[in-house]
């Protein structure tokens, strides 16, 4: 991602001339837990119902925990490889800006420190995908997909609400503390460095922590 200067003034930066679209690019965190709250309640049932056929229980609470392990490492390629990707053209410099580049550029924009719903639903639609072709297609295990999406999006909700509190509350406590210093040195220090947001795991196994 090209550098782009920060700006702080309190008006949002205009990604649109439409009104239309612009309206889109704004997103309260209410929002995301209007939406992502249900869907996890919905796969979760999902998992019971689907027990209560199949029998066995313990592949839910497995499953979950899966699902938010295997959110960590989406968000950290995803953050690395697709919202920080260098780009060629005007027209990739374009789409990076209004990817992640907005947020680089105006850190503390209130209305633009969560995915927006039309990114992150048809990445939700491809992850459920990914997890069905592999789990239910290739390993023949359709009963833990529903926990494992479950957590996965569980795992979003816990990344988009942490990334909001990040950027506007003095986050207390030992974790919690050092992962807002940790993404704070992504934005002021090292913008190319730092990928994690609620975890620094892939970080540390790629080697994108910096000692200090």
């Amino acid at each position: 991602m090209s550098k782009v200067e920060i700006q702080s003034g309190k008006e949002p930066i205009r990604l649109f001339e439409s009104d239309f679209l612009e309206f889109f690019t704004h997103i309260h965190p209410a929002v995301v837990l209007a939406i992502w709250l249900p869907v996890v309640g919905y796969f979760l049932a999902q998992a019971v119902i689907l027990r209560s056929s199949a029998g066995g229980w313990l592949h839910i609470p497995l499953g979950f925990a899966v699902g938010l392990f295997v959110w960590t490492l989406a968000e950290y390629v995803l953050h690395r490889f697709v919202f920080h990707f260098h780009p060629r053209t005007p027209r990739q410099e374009r789409i990076s800006f209004l990817f992640h580049g907005v947020h680089h550029a105006q850190p503390m924009s209130k209305t633009r420190l969560v995915m927006p719903p039309a990114l992150s639903i048809p990445l939700a639609l491809l992850f459920y995908g990914l997890f069905y072709g592999v789990v239910a297609g290739l390993l023949g295990a359709g009963r833990w997909v529903a926990p494992l999406f479950a957590g996965f999006a569980s795992g979003y909700l816990i990344y988009d609400m942490l990334h909001y509190s990040m950027h506007h509350f003095r986050l207390k406590g030992g974790y919690l503390q050092w992962m807002r210093r940790h993404h704070m040195r992504h934005h002021a220090q090292t913008p190319e460095l730092r990928f994690g947001v609620s975890s620094p795991l892939w970080d540390i196994v790629f080697r994108t922590n910096p000692r200090g």
